[in-house]
């Protein structure tokens, strides 16, 4: 009787039983929070899969927990962010947010600031279309990140960038186009208070 052949080293792993690595269980983390944002699964639901997450040891155990919930969209899928400053104003950040790959913002009257202090971008170049109008729009990075702005026309309000053009090596490119038109445009890093709130305010999300 001929003995049937052991596994060797050398075999290929099943798919799914790859082991997980630290940032496969974070990525999944951040998803299934990202799910409790939006409705799709309550808080209960969300700390049982987070611990599960935590403790898996596959990838396979990973996709299990993620399985019923839609795939994520890849940063180039998600459509334009539009901000309008109107009569009173508009801002994003400076909390957790993803950056898509453009990025439209009209000051109006009440104006507009952009804050990318702690957002999510994981493309390598972001299009900031910015229109002063009358009230100005104000793009703050954080330092390491660099920002473009030849394609910008100051127009009567002027480009004010306050950036020290050193971009470390993994941080987006921002560029900026569109005209500063009577308020402005301002690119620059956080001010001394800005980075003081920073500090005591740790990021949810």
């Amino acid at each position: 009787m001929t003995a049937e052949p052991s596994a060797s080293s050398s075999d290929p792993v099943p798919a799914g039983q790859i082991r997980a690595s630290h940032d496969e269980r974070e990525a999944v983390v951040d998803r299934l929070r990202d799910a409790a944002a939006e409705g799709r699964i309550d808080l209960d639901e969300l700390d049982t899969r987070v611990g599960q997450a935590l403790e898996a040891r596959t990838q396979a155990e990973l996709a299990a927990l993620t399985v019923d919930l839609p795939r994520p969209r890849a940063p180039e899928e998600l459509p334009p962010l539009v901000l309008k400053g109107g009569m009173h104003g508009a801002s994003r950040g400076p909390g957790v947010w993803e950056v898509p790959a453009r990025v439209v913002a009209h000051g109006g009257w009440g104006g507009v600031k952009l804050d990318f202090s702690r957002a999510r971008c994981d493309v390598p170049e972001v299009v900031v279309e910015a229109h002063g109008d009358m009230a100005g729009v104000t793009v703050v990075l954080p330092d390491g990140w660099a920002a473009n702005t030849d394609g910008m026309d100051p127009g009567i309000g002027g480009l004010r960038d306050r950036t020290t053009g050193e971009r470390l090596p993994g941080t987006p490119l921002i560029r900026l186009v569109g005209e500063g038109g009577m308020a402005g445009v301002v690119v620059r890093h956080p001010s001394r208070w800005e980075r003081r709130r920073l500090r005591d305010r740790p990021a949810i999300g």
